[in-house]
């Protein structure tokens, strides 16, 4: 592949389905494209908010990584290219991000044990792939080995991991060409704010449809909703008698939660 050095561009890789994926890219607040790719997910930013703003699209692609790791239990690795240089950024939940980058002559800048954090975190195979990835920090006299070669080369690794990036989408694109590719990519889906009512009924969706979906809504959710009920309200009742107050709150968060589950599977039903 030939790589244009005046390209400048940038994608994020999920490490779950879009399902997953999909409510908390919502809260991002931006036009993005979400796509499968392989047993993970990539998202491509539609805009180029780097281009006019005071954030480098480095900044940009980590700060979007973190946010969108924040609360949940998979990594979301950033990825960004600017004139032969290039980096990425790993984020998982609230641990701390690992950063690497690449100068436009391949020269290595990061933290030492990057490569070792990305490959334990996104369970690499600690000998072989991570003898790969630390080849990827040493300096090559190479001068076509630049910073998105080096990228290439991670994302290449990565396949190990069940990484398969759509066509079209690889390090090194312009941000116009990523965007296009992702517009055709195969079960490709636009995501873009419109508001707080239509996030929470995204995660609503996502909750309905995980594992946890029949306990939510149907008739599991409904039966563990009357049985909350039926053991809350004399719970409760008997707690004032007896005038005590643990067992009074445990009645009563029965109550409520069961209350709110029977609501809620009512509500959702007539929508």
């Amino acid at each position: 592949m030939s790589i244009s050095r005046a390209a400048t561009g940038g994608m994020l890789l999920c490490r779950a389905e879009p399902l997953a994926v999909r409510p908390p890219a919502h809260l991002l607040r931006v036009r993005l494209l979400l796509a499968p790719a392989g047993g993970w997910s990539v998202l491509v930013p539609e805009d180029k908010p780097w281009r006019d703003g005071p954030e480098t699209v480095a900044q940009v692609l980590t700060g979007w990584g973190s946010a969108l790791a924040t609360g949940t239990t998979w990594p979301v690795l950033s990825l960004w290219w600017e004139s032969g240089r290039a980096g990425f950024a790993l984020a998982g939940g609230f641990r701390r991000s690992v950063v690497h980058t690449w100068d436009a002559a391949g020269g290595p800048s990061g933290e030492p044990d990057a490569m070792r954090s990305l490959s334990a975190r996104l369970g690499l195979d600690p000998v072989l792939d991570l003898e790969e990835l630390e080849r990827l920090t040493r300096a090559d006299p190479d001068p076509a080995v630049d910073g998105e070669a080096r990228l290439l080369a991670l994302v290449a690794l990565l396949t190990r991991a069940g990484l398969a990036l759509p066509p079209g989408l690889a390090p090194g694109e312009s941000a116009d060409r990523l965007r296009a590719a992702a517009r055709v990519a195969p079960g490709v889906e636009p995501l873009e704010w419109s508001g707080w009512r239509d996030a929470v009924r995204a995660e609503f969706d996502a909750a309905e449809r995980g594992p946890l979906g029949p306990w939510v809504r149907g008739p599991r959710a409904r039966l563990l909703g009357a049985a909350q009920v039926a053991a809350g309200a004399p719970l409760l009742a008997w707690a004032a008698h007896r005038r005590s107050p643990g067992w009074a709150t445990a009645g009563a968060v029965l109550l409520a939660q069961g209350t709110a589950t029977l609501a809620y599977d009512r509500a959702r039903a007539r929508r």
